[in-house]
């Protein structure tokens, strides 16, 4: 296979998982949590799961929903600090494995996260029985990576989740463009929206 065949192919494979995620009554249950939430929301994750993480946060911050990433590996080294009263956790693993991602769902629970939810994709996921809400990602096959290990569909998948649900939670909040550009002033998008309410 050729290079282009073989990007084609990775292409093809990753829309063919987005496409693929059922999406069920779980995804309006997180997006009403998220809603409804009287805190911020905390997302975490490691590894690449962690950047989507992160990059869901910054997405909710900019669109109205106060968010921070909390990482994991600095939790345990007081960044829990962060965790405050009826805040919600969202945590991204695709397999539900990951020991540091487990634990600090386990000791946000003592300091007043008031729910917990859990993207991941392997059905014995350990997230499964740590989280109130589970978005199920369906079981995805990675493509393109000729030693089969590397994460490449699961993140595409996990991307289009986040965004589907940082999305709904924005329109059900009514957010403007205005509030937009209060938040995101900076930058090329900063400017369209300053310039709309000029």
């Amino acid at each position: 296979m050729d290079i282009r065949q073989r990007m084609r192919q990775v292409l093809e494979a990753e829309a063919s998982a987005i496409l693929a995620v059922a999406i069920d009554e779980h995804f309006e249950q997180a997006a009403r949590v998220i809603l409804e939430c009287q805190g911020k929301v905390l997302t975490t994750g490691i590894g690449k799961a962690g950047h989507i993480a992160n990059k869901f946060a910054a997405t909710l911050c900019s669109t109205g929903t106060p968010a921070v990433y909390l990482h994991p590996a600095e939790a345990a080294h007081g960044d829990l600090g962060v965790v405050g009263k009826n805040d919600v956790m969202i945590a991204f693993s695709t397999s539900g494995k990951s020991r540091e991602v487990l634990e600090i769902i386990e000791l946000s629970t003592h300091l007043g996260v008031t729910k917990h939810i859990g993207v991941t994709s392997h059905p014995d996921s350990l997230l499964r029985e740590s989280c109130d809400i589970i978005i199920n990602m369906g079981d995805v096959e990675e493509a393109g990576c000729p030693i089969g290990m590397t994460p490449t569909s699961s993140i595409a998948v996990m991307l289009a989740v986040s965004d589907a649900i940082a999305m709904a939670v924005m329109e059900a909040r009514g957010f403007t463009r205005s509030e937009y550009g209060a938040r995101h002033h900076g930058g090329y998008l900063g400017r369209l929206a300053r310039l709309d309410n000029v």
